[in-house]
Formats: C-alpha cells, structure tokens, sequence
C-alpha cells in the first residue's frame, strides 16, 4: 500500500548511515541510498520536521551464533556520513542495539516534539530499521518506511522485511512518495 498521509507532527528517522556501515557489502548502492535519504533529510529539515540521525557503536552483551565482534572498533567508524551530518537541530541518537529505541532517549524526544508518525530509512533493512520500525510501531507511532531509501547485506532478508513485515507495521513508500506526502498541504491532512 502506497504511502496515503504523514501527520503534522512526522519524524525522519535515519538508521546507521556511518562510515563503518557504509563501507559493508549491500545489495543495493551505498551511494543510492545516502543520496535517497539525504533528500528526505533536506525536505524534512525544510519544513521543521525533525530529523533524527542515528549511529550505533556498540551491541547488545547476549549470546548468539554468530562469530564474535570485535571488542573495539576502527576510529571513525561510527561516525555519520558528512551528507547526511548536516542539520544543526538534528536530533542524534547513539544505539548499542539494533533498534534505536532501546536504551536511547529516542521516544522521550519524539513525544516531548509532539510528534505521531515517524519515517524510518537507512541500514540495513533486516536489522536497524525493522527493529526500529517494530519498536515505533509497538509505542504508538504511525510508521511510513522508505523503501528505496534502505538497503541490507542479505537481499533475501531485506526482500522479506520490504514484502511481509513492513507492511504489517505501517505504510511502505518510495522517497518520491513521500516528498509527494510533504508537498500535499505541507504533509499535513
């Protein structure tokens, strides 16, 4: 379902656009999707929405099967992208998990904004973003996800967070889309 309406009070909310992520084998261009969300940022900031840029720098401490990480990483790996590290009143939330919620002050900002829907993009689709998206979704906001604004290193998981799991948890979109949102009576019906 195309994206239909983005309330008043709608965030953008830019999951792990950081150097470290960046550099990772994705299944779609890292550039594309910077560029992408870069133009989401700009109309965002262009008419006071706020924009929240997220970086993670650490994991949960849990067991899983997966090898372990480094205990440390490279210096500038969590840094943002300078594209998209632009806005001076850009909210800048810094996560050790994958959605940005927990253990951040994200959801004390956002409702002290006033703000009802969010827009998530970002890296990578299966894990940032669909954890913050589950977690939005679980504390009330309206989610609109930008679809061609993120991308993943599987191309199997991201499919299946585009097709079934994002539809479940709000509305999907182009950025086209959703500039098309913003320009409708300033994004407001």
């Amino acid at each position: 379902m195309p994206v239909t309406v983005l309330d008043p009070k709608t965030a953008l909310i830019v999951i792990d656009l950081q150097q470290g992520i960046l550099a990772y084998p994705l299944v779609h261009s890292a550039d594309d999707v910077l560029e992408k969300s870069v133009a989401l940022a700009n109309a965002f900031r262009a008419r006071n929405l706020p924009v929240v840029l997220v970086n993670v720098a650490g994991g949960a401490p849990g067991r899983n099967e997966q090898p372990p990480r480094a205990s440390s990483f490279p210096p500038g790996w969590a840094d943002l992208a300078p594209a998209i590290d632009t806005g001076t009143h850009d909210h800048k939330v810094t996560k050790k998990t994958w959605g940005a919620f927990t253990g951040t002050d994200l959801n004390e900002y956002l409702t002290g904004q006033g703000v009802t829907q969010v827009v998530l993009c970002g890296i990578a689709t299966s894990i940032g973003v669909e954890s913050t998206a589950r977690q939005a979704h679980e504390l009330g906001f309206h989610v609109t996800i930008a679809t061609d604004a993120m991308t993943d290193m599987n191309a199997d998981a991201h499919v299946n967070s585009v097709t079934r799991i994002f539809p479940r948890l709000g509305e999907t979109g182009t950025v086209d889309e959703i500039l098309a949102c913003l320009e409708q009576d300033g994004g407001r019906k």
